[in-house]
């Protein structure tokens, strides 16, 4: 087998927040390797601790889940008060989907679902606001595995949306930032999701399993192309050394 090597490293670890035991940081998480950035993976729903502050980590990202903002689960309430911590020291943050949610919640907004039940589950429309395009390009179809969304707090800039959920990408103050759609995907998460989220597809508007896979032959470069542009734009003024994009940035998790 190749083994690549390992690139030098100076920057604080990344804290990663998962939501059940198998699941992984994806291609979020190779690309912040690749761009020098070490992993601290912590499941809370699991009985692991989050810090009480952020000066041994470079910023979070707390990952989507099965589970709800709104559901009663003790840790779902600990990690949405956590979200204060990087709000507080002005740390990168970013949330995906249901970390997304839990730091509208933290902000005062609210998530719920559609008014008429619709769901997004499969490809959708992206559309860049004013502020999205003064950032960096979007690209145009993203994927989504929702049936709840949130709206815009306070003081958010809203930086892209759509037809269901208009609100699909935030920005809070100068470095928390939410997605409401999934960049991170592998091509083998994404069969994951297509064979056990198949009870899902009957839903209203969800998209059939294999228009997930041949939406991502068609969409998912372009998204994959933006999500490593996007992480340097939330981690970026965190990197204490340049670091070469290598090999492994095209690695499977």
């Amino acid at each position: 087998m190749l083994m690549l090597p390992t690139l030098p490293t100076a920057n604080l670890p990344v804290l990663v927040v998962l939501h059940q035991e198998r699941s992984s940081p994806g291609r979020v998480g190779q690309m912040l390797l690749d761009k020098g950035f070490p992993l601290d993976i912590r499941r809370p729903v699991l009985g692991d601790n989050l810090p009480s502050t952020l000066v041994g980590h470079s910023g979070a990202v707390i990952f989507g889940g099965p589970m709800s903002v709104n559901d009663p689960d003790p840790f779902v309430k600990t990690e949405i008060d956590w979200i204060g911590v990087p709000l507080k020291e002005n740390k990168p943050y970013l949330g995906i989907c249901l970390g997304a949610q839990m730091m509208v919640r933290q902000l005062g907004g609210k998530v719920a679902a559609h008014r008429d039940n619709l769901t997004e589950i499969g490809w959708y429309p992206l559309r860049a606001t004013e502020h999205g395009r003064l950032l960096m390009p979007w690209p145009k179809m993203v994927y989504h595995f929702h049936s709840e969304g949130f709206d815009l707090p306070r003081g958010a800039k809203l930086l892209a949306e759509g037809d269901i959920y208009p609100n699909q990408a935030i920005r809070c103050g100068d470095n928390a930032w939410g997605l409401q759609f999934h960049a991170e995907l592998t091509r083998a998460m994404m069969q994951r999701w297509v064979v056990h989220g198949e009870e899902r597809f009957i839903m209203p508007n969800a998209q059939k399993g294999q228009q997930h896979l041949e939406g991502r032959m068609i969409f998912d470069q372009p998204l994959k192309d933006w999500l490593w542009n996007f992480l340097d734009l939330v981690f970026g003024d965190q990197q204490q050394v340049e670091q070469p994009a290598s090999a492994r940035q095209r690695a499977v998790l």
